[in-house]
């Protein structure tokens, strides 16, 4: 019985484990959707793609990830999480530890044309600030990024 009892337990925090896994996306699903929007960009155009995300498309989201769209001065054309900062001018905005994240990501896309950029941002799940890792591709004059939130 003792077995039996060890065995369910184990089975069970498996399966606990693992649903708090799907809550989060991965590396390579940020990855993926980024090279989504740069294909829709492609098919239908930037306008109508970026007017789809900011409508919040579940196209562009899921579970933690969302993507965004920047231009090259740091106005965020499309947040696909968030509607307050869509059409704004993030350039100067710092994370809790004061990183200006949007410079740096500037910097770094047009430095290198894609990437990864670490920063602390609030998690559109959980509703906390948590540490992300943002992937950003760099496609014409815009910046094209979907994030991953990382374990505390």
């Amino acid at each position: 019985m003792r077995k039996f009892i060890s065995a369910f337990l184990i089975s069970a925090l498996c399966l606990v484990s693992n649903c708090f896994a799907e809550d989060h996306g991965t590396a390579e699903q940020a990855v993926q959707m980024v090279h989504k929007v740069i294909a829709d960009i492609k098919a239908h155009g930037r306008d109508k793609t970026i007017a789809e995300i900011n409508t919040l498309s579940p196209n562009y989201r899921d579970r933690d990830l969302y993507v965004t769209i920047m231009d090259l001065k740091g106005v965020e054309l499309a947040h696909g999480s968030n509607k307050r900062m869509q059409g704004v001018n993030l350039i100067d905005i710092k994370d809790q530890d004061g990183k200006l994240y949007i410079r740096e990501r500037l910097e770094m896309a047009k430095a290198k044309g894609k990437g990864w950029q670490d920063y602390k941002f609030v998690n559109p799940v959980s509703k906390t600030i948590e540490p992300k890792s943002m992937y950003f591709e760099k496609y014409e004059d815009l910046i094209v990024s979907c994030g991953i939130y990382k374990d505390k």
